[in-house]
């Protein structure tokens, strides 16, 4: 620093030169206590926090290898290596850099949101539109905060609380426990109910609305098994002042235009606008162009571009099944032609291209087997052409809405179980879908069969099965019956249904490193 100091000093003639003149403070440097002033920052806040949906380990592109894989819905082909082929063998340690960005990036939004609560406090509205809008925002800020603690709980167990901003800049913080996280989890989503819009104008869609507020309060008395609470709570959604239905083209829910469909209660809206960041799902986010947030889906699972998996084999399979009403065997789900390119055997979609100026081509199912259809733009493009799809990422739809319910319904037993089917059938009866209807005289545990089916054909491909088959308690079973140990396949174990505690978040977090078990969780 002396150095320095001599260095001003000489070079200005010796004249004035002093200690003070090193400590000048910067006025066009900002800090959180200064800047954030007006109604358009503090909504700066907000949305920095709704970004992280594009970070490591989220939905442009980590989140679906993580939860597609591990639950197989999803398998390996020739060109996955690496950090994604860990997560497929069970291979991964406590440093695949999948799973360190997903807790990376769920902390780094509980963070985002204890700063944007925090500078909240300091908001003197100017009027009543003012006041409103702050409302909202922290209702928002809530709502982001409990679907981070909700993913961590339910995918790590027990995990370090952080409810302020001075907690969140704190490294040495202890495990909660799974009953005081999932509390939290429960008066976040609350919280946020009162003061969210039951919609947006268009320019403002992809926000948390009072409905995902509410779907998610649901969702999480059902993960805990609060059957009477999720009830109460999710049938509110099939009433006004929501508008929720199913879209009646299923095609719709996973095409660029999905913003529109009136089935989303919140989906991670993705755009394309500039080539150059069209590989920015590698971890270029808020980088030259922060207006850019597409994802890579597409472009990855692709079975015309770079084909990095497949959709599993036990998906298909689980498309035949006995007839729901005449239990003959080997009944196809209408919904497989909309799932997956395949034979007319499988029931798979045997064309592409059904858009396309050229016409229709032939799927070469002999050359490919079978490929993802959802999510894909294939019915009117050849190819993706780049890593840049605007297909928005449902996060939950309508469709879960009324399975969750009847699952809820299912699970209370006799005479709650018929409601359940009832439910059922009504995905079932989406006028593009028309599968057969089930029996309301089903028993519980038939009806909790055909429920399971269910969630694993209307929501394949959509990062929904782990968290069920861990919900339900059968993912070791399941997973190793589909995925059996042999070369090249390591068994799923009871320590994989939560994934292990980064050893990056150990080496800086002693509290948190005494209370790791088997270099695991």
């Amino acid at each position: 620093m002396k150095r320095i100091k001599l260095f001003l000093c000489t070079a200005m003639l010796l004249t004035a030169c002093s200690d003070s003149l090193l400590d000048v403070k910067n006025e066009n440097t900002y800090t959180d206590e200064t800047y954030f002033k007006t109604k358009t920052q503090f909504n700066e806040a907000i949305i920095a926090t709704y970004t992280v949906f594009s970070h490591m380990g989220m939905m442009s592109r980590e989140w679906y290898f993580i939860f597609d894989l591990l639950a197989n819905e999803a398998e390996r082909s020739s060109a996955l290596v690496g950090t994604e082929l860990q997560l497929t063998d069970y291979s991964f340690t406590n440093n695949n850099e999948d799973i360190v960005g997903l807790w990376s990036s769920l902390y780094r939004m509980i963070f985002r949101a204890n700063l944007a609560l925090k500078v909240m406090e300091t908001w003197q509205p100017a009027d009543g539109s003012e006041e409103t809008l702050k409302k909202q925002y922290i209702a928002e800020a809530h709502w982001l905060r409990g679907f981070a603690y909700f993913n961590l709980v339910t995918n790590w167990g027990r995990v370090p609380l952080k409810l302020t901003y001075d907690d969140s800049k704190t490294n040495s913080s202890p495990r909660a426990s799974v009953e005081e996280l999932w509390k939290v989890v429960e008066s976040e989503f609350s919280l946020a109910i009162p003061d969210l819009p039951v919609e947006y104008p268009s320019d403002q869609k992809g926000r948390a609305t009072k409905g995902a507020a509410i779907g998610f309060l649901g969702r999480t008395y059902l993960f805990q098994k609060k059957y009477d609470q999720a009830i109460t709570e999710l049938t509110r959604l099939t009433a006004a002042p929501f508008t929720y239905a199913l879209d009646p083209s299923y095609d719709h829910l996973f095409g660029e235009d999905n913003i529109n469909t009136p089935e989303v209660l919140f989906a991670v809206n993705h755009t394309y606008t500039t080539s150059n960041t069209q590989y920015y799902m590698f971890g270029g986010w808020e980088g030259e162009d922060g207006k850019t947030f597409h994802t890579g889906r597409a472009q990855e699972y692709g079975f015309n571009d770079w084909e990095n998996v497949t959709i599993s084999n036990a998906l298909v399979a689980a498309h035949q099944y006995n007839d729901p009403a005449t239990g003959a065997a080997g009944y196809l789900d209408p919904r497989a032609a909309l799932t997956f390119y395949g034979s007319k055997a499988n029931g798979g979609d045997t064309e592409y291209c059904d858009y396309c100026a050229a016409g229709p081509i032939p799927f070469p199912f002999d050359f490919y087997s079978n490929r993802y259809r959802k999510y894909e733009p294939y019915e009117s493009q050849k190819y993706t052409e780049a890593p840049m799809s605007g297909i928005n990422t449902h996060v939950m739809r309508y469709a879960d809405v009324l399975l969750m319910l009847a699952e809820s319904h299912i699970e209370k037993g006799s005479p709650d179980v018929a409601k359940g089917i009832s439910y059922i059938n009504q995905v079932r009866n989406r006028p593009s879908v028309k599968a057969k209807n089930y029996a309301s005289s089903l028993s519980q545990s038939e009806a909790r069969t055909a429920l399971r089916r269910e969630r694993r054909i209307e929501l394949a491909g959509e990062q929904s099965r782990w968290f069920d088959l861990i919900r339900w308690g059968i993912a070791k079973e399941t997973l190793n019956a589909e995925h059996p140990a042999g070369p090249g396949q390591e068994p799923f174990l009871d320590k994989h249904v939560l994934l292990p505690i980064p050893i990056a978040e150990r080496n800086s977090n002693q509290a948190l490193a005494a209370d790791v078990a088997n270099d695991w969780n």
